[in-house]
C-alpha cells in the first residue's frame, strides 16, 4: 500500500515525525535548559490531574537523542500523575535551528486562538449541569465565576476576582509599557521619581485621579462569598496610610489662562 501524498512543500526524504509513535521512559528525555515556557507548580498540577482523568492524549516531541521539542510541562507532570513512561514521537533529521524555533512556534501559534465566549459559556454550563468537575479545564475558579457571569464577552471582570500572583511576574516595578501614544508605568503614583518616569519629560497642565490613600478605606460593607471558592470576597487596600501626594503634584504645573485680548484691567 502506498503512503498517502503529502501536501506541497513537504519532502518525501523527510518523514513527518507523527507518523510513528514509540514509547520512551520518562528519565531518558531531556529537558530544554533554556526552555521560554514557565509553568508554575499549579499549572503542574492542573496537568498532572488531567493525565490522571484523561491519561496521555498528546505525545511529547523529542529529537533522536531525546531532547525535548514540545511537551516540557506534560513531562515535568508526569510523576505527579504516576506516569514513568510515555509516547513520544521523534524529529530525525531536524537542524538545531529548526529545533529552537519549533520550541516557540509551538506555544506562540496555539496562543494566536481566541475564545467565543458564548460557545465556551454554553459549554462549561451543559459541563457543570452534570456535575462534572470544571477545574480538570484548566480556567481559575475566578475565571469560571467571570465567564459563566457572562463577562467574557464584554472584557468585564468580577471586582474582587484578584489573580494569583505568578511566581515570575512578566512586569515588574520600574517596567514601563508603551500603547501606542500612551505610557503606563509599573510604580507607585505617589512617588516623584516614578511618575517623572512614566511622564518622560511633558508637562501636563491636569492630573485626574481618586486615590484611596489616607481614606482609611474599609472594604467590609461588599462583603460577600465568591462563588466559586465560597470565600469572602474583600481587601485591603496597601498603602493607605498615605496621603502626602505633593511631590508628585508639583510635577503638574497647572494651565494658566492667558487673558483674552479684549479684557480691560479694573
Amino acid at each position: 500500500m502506498s503512503r498517502q501524498s503529502e501536501p506541497a512543500g513537504v519532502g518525501s526524504a523527510r518523514p513527518w515525525p507523527a507518523e510513528r509513535v514509540e514509547f520512551w521512559p520518562i528519565e531518558r528525555l531531556i529537558p530544554y535548559p533554556n526552555n521560554a515556557r514557565v509553568h508554575s507548580e499549579a499549572d503542574l498540577d492542573k496537568l498532572a490531574a488531567s493525565i490522571g482523568k484523561w491519561g496521555w492524549t498528546n505525545p511529547a516531541l523529542i529529537d533522536e537523542e531525546g531532547n525535548l521539542l514540545a511537551g516540557h510541562g506534560r513531562v515535568a507532570a508526569a510523576p505527579r500523575a504516576g506516569v514513568t513512561s510515555i509516547p513520544v514521537i521523534v524529529a530525525r533529521g531536524w537542524s538545531e535551528e529548526e529545533k529552537r524555533a519549533y520550541r516557540l512556534a509551538d506555544n506562540q501559534l496555539a496562543e494566536r486562538a481566541s475564545w467565543d465566549f458564548e460557545q465556551l459559556r454554553n459549554e462549561l454550563q451543559e459541563l457543570g449541569s452534570t456535575d462534572f468537575d470544571l477545574g480538570l479545564i484548566g480556567f481559575e475558579p475566578d475565571q469560571l465565576e467571570t465567564i459563566l457571569a457572562g463577562f467574557g464577552s464584554s472584557g468585564l471582570t468580577d471586582p474582587d476576582s484578584v489573580p494569583e500572583v505568578p511566581d515570575q511576574p512578566v512586569t515588574r516595578s520600574g517596567d514601563i509599557w508603551l500603547l501606542g501614544d500612551h505610557r503606563v508605568d509599573c510604580g507607585d503614583s505617589t512617588t516623584a521619581a516614578d511618575v517623572a518616569r512614566v511622564l518622560a519629560g511633558s508637562e501636563p497642565p491636569l492630573m485626574i485621579t481618586d486615590p484611596p490613600y489616607g481614606v482609611e478605606y474599609d472594604p467590609g460593607w461588599r462583603a460577600r462569598r465568591n462563588l466559586s471558592t465560597g470565600k469572602l470576597a474583600q481587601g485591603k487596600v496597601l498603602n493607605d496610610d498615605r496621603a502626602d501626594w505633593r511631590e508628585a503634584y508639583v510635577l503638574f504645573p497647572g494651565d494658566v489662562p492667558t487673558p483674552h485680548p479684549t479684557a480691560t484691567k479694573r
